[in-house]
């Protein structure tokens, strides 16, 4: 276990724990941590997790804004979903918890699983990546349950859920025993975020203030 390995977990493991308590402060933990596992997987060959970790910290600047100033565009076009308590949103002017349509989340998994397929083969017939096709299912799912937390969908928790069982297997393999271990602890985390996210759907779906 190296210094680099312990830093970027400890981040992440803020970063997975605010979003399970639906806080603000996910985002700018997750911009450290996944710098850090960036580097990180470099020194393993695990390119398509670097990729990934790019498109996080993009993600994580992104959906820092929507979090905090987003549902004022619910607001604007009258779309308030029935959860969200009278005014609540209004005083807030933070992003709701809501579903994403089930014909759009086929779709969008359809389309993970095809976009991980074509990247594993390039992985493989392009680089000396190790694990290419798994390590492309790690990150095709990953970008698809990071967009559905910017979005405060609360299908991000399923999706993120099989994420873990995949990653975990696969970091082992590579040595990193910590990342696999704190992977493993992020299911818990996973089942946690999904029960607290869906009581707030049944009351006040708005984050808890930074």
């Amino acid at each position: 276990m190296s210094p680099l390995e312990l830093s970027a977990n400890v981040f992440n493991l803020l970063s997975v724990w605010f979003s399970s308590r639906n806080n603000v402060h996910t985002w700018w933990t997750g911009i450290a941590g996944c710098a850090l596992y960036g580097w990180l997987f470099v020194d393993v060959k695990l390119y398509a997790d670097v990729t990934l970790q790019l498109f996080f910290i993009a993600s994580c600047v992104i959906g820092w804004w929507n979090w905090k100033r987003g549902g004022h565009r619910a607001q604007s076009t009258g779309a308030q979903p029935a959860a969200v308590e009278a005014g609540a949103a209004q005083i807030t002017g933070e992003l709701p918890i809501t579903h994403v349509a089930p014909l759009i989340a086929v779709g969008l998994t359809a389309f993970a699983i095809l976009a991980a397929t074509g990247y594993g083969w390039m992985l493989h017939s392009l680089t000396s990546a190790a694990n290419p096709f798994i390590d492309s299912m790690v990150l095709t799912l990953s970008i698809l349950a990071q967009l559905l937390m910017v979005a405060r969908k609360i299908e991000t928790w399923p999706v993120w859920f099989v994420v873990d069982c995949i990653a975990v297997p696969l970091y082992a393999s590579k040595g990193l025993y910590l990342t696999a271990g704190v992977y493993a602890f992020f299911l818990v985390l996973v089942v946690m975020g999904w029960v607290r996210w869906s009581r707030l759907m049944g009351g006040r779906a708005v984050g808890v203030p930074a």
